[in-house]
């Protein structure tokens, strides 16, 4: 296995094998490390487990480089942690675990490496490369994670059903897996998770939205997200999503399986975006729509105003699983609420005071929605896919020519608010915004042109209108 690691992280282990060897510990690298070298993904983790005291082993080790690495330990946990040539290393002393039904933390006492390897999730974590003298070098395999990565198989090492209940964080870490390394789910371990599923609400928000973005951040998160609802999960942890699920057929009328359609959206985005909170806004393009799903006799069913009831859900979504309340919550919300005017503009005669419009709105991130809008073209049907990509490009035209020509993007109305309320000695109340607002959609409309003059003798001509004269 060493042969596939660089020769840094080879000089690495060495000095690793040194310490202990200096302590008479034995010690091994094992799980994510292992894993991956294996596979021949990239990684810049390293777990080090040692029979004995890992933070003494970790000090040890560090006194083998020059310059010393600095060593951050933690005793309650016995972990230490630090950071030679790129490489992230953890140093733990083997231990074995107990759990307690109620509650996800073990009670946990030093064990041997059979003890730590009987206690981790799944087979291809299981796995342990020797640091020793005396068979350096020697891969430990006793749960066959080696078959399984072969056999591209996600499976626990002991009974799932004591795995999970045990953790149950480690059903959304099979499905995490299963969705980033394309593997399949053991048919044992996939009805351990079924069974546990109720399991999952003695873990912490926090934790499992950490598994959701990892499973978001995927290559094809379609995977993960689409077993998430096939388990039950994600009828836990996101019932909103769930609510999507489904056609319905009326009269001979029929509307797509929004959840679906939403999966497949995430996936076209996920192709040209590694930002995780613009595939956080695919997710919730259409999540207003269950509320706003309505049939209407001779034209079928209707989703008017989704994208405004979506937009409205979102700051309660992200406080339910714990997102950030923030410029990134702002962003997803403008998304969903934005989404559809770009198609509207794909239509013919559009104006150039609806592109104006849209650029205001969307400001600096209008490229994102157009983002968004290309994912959300989900037909089988390739010649109406043309159609849509031809139109969005011809809207991306529209959308540059116009901000060359008004440089609109991010702007604001040369009147502010509070030059209003200086010219006419008046404290801020609902004219001045009338006013405001009355120059900015003036601009926006083509009415009077972008400069101050103009906007000047605008401002004077509305604010005659509601009775107001300048003091100066």
């Amino acid at each position: 296995m060493f042969t596939s690691c660089t020769e840094k992280e080879r000089f690495i282990f060495k000095k690793i094998a040194h310490g202990g060897e200096n302590l008479q510990t034995s010690c091994y690298v094992i799980g994510g490390f292992v894993r991956d070298k294996l596979i021949g993904r990239n990684t810049s983790d390293a777990d080090i487990v040692c029979v004995g005291d890992g933070i003494k082993l970790a000090h040890e080790v560090a006194a083998q480089f020059s310059p010393q690495p600095r060593v951050a330990f933690f005793k309650n946990y016995g972990t230490a942690h630090m950071r030679v040539d790129g490489l992230d290393i953890e140093f733990v002393g083997a231990r074995k675990e107990s759990y307690r039904y109620h509650s996800r933390n073990p009670e946990v006492a030093p064990g041997t490496l059979h003890d730590d390897q009987n206690r981790r999730d799944f087979t291809i974590n299981t796995m342990a490369i020797s640091l020793n003298k005396d068979d350096y070098g020697q891969l430990i395999d006793p749960f066959g994670g080696i078959a399984d990565i072969s056999e591209k198989r996600i499976r626990t090492p002991l009974d799932p059903a004591q795995t999970f209940s045990d953790d149950p964080l480690r059903m959304m870490r099979a499905i995490r897996f299963a969705s980033q390394l394309q593997f399949n789910i053991d048919e044992q371990t996939w009805q351990g998770i079924k069974d546990n599923v109720e399991r999952i609400q003695i873990i912490s928000q926090e934790r499992i939205t950490d598994e959701l973005n990892k499973i978001l951040m995927s290559e094809k998160p379609s995977v993960g997200l689409d077993l998430l609802y096939q388990c039950g999960l994600l009828h836990r942890i996101f019932p909103q999503m769930v609510d999507l699920a489904g056609a319905e057929y009326k009269e001979g009328w029929g509307h797509k399986d929004n959840f679906y359609h939403t999966l497949l959206v995430v996936d076209n985005i996920a192709a040209h975006t590694a930002d995780l909170w613009l595939r956080w806004a695919a997710v919730l393009h259409d999540i207003g729509k269950p509320a706003t799903k309505k049939f209407e006799d001779g034209h079928g069913w209707t989703f008017h105003g989704h994208e405004v009831v979506g937009a409205r859900m979102v700051p309660k979504i992200f406080s339910r699983l714990r997102l950030p309340q923030d410029s990134k919550m702002q962003f997803v919300k403008k998304m969903v609420e934005l989404h559809l005017r770009p198609i509207s503009l794909t239509k013919e005669n559009i104006t150039d005071s609806a592109i104006r419009r849209l650029l205001f709105d969307a400001g600096d991130d209008i490229d994102a929605l157009m983002t968004l809008c290309k994912a959300d073209i989900t037909s089988k049907n390739k010649k109406k896919v043309r159609l849509y990509l031809d139109n969005f490009e011809m809207v991306q035209q529209r959308l540059h020519d116009v901000e060359e020509k008004d440089r609109i993007r991010n702007w604001q109305p040369p009147i502010t608010g509070e030059m209003i309320m200086d010219i006419f000695g008046i404290s801020p109340c609902r004219k001045v915004g009338d006013i405001k607002n009355a120059i900015k959609d003036a601009i926006l409309d083509g009415v009077i042109e972008n400069n101050y003059d103009s906007a000047y003798d605008y401002m004077l001509i509305k604010a005659k209108e509601l009775n107001l004269e300048p003091v100066k």
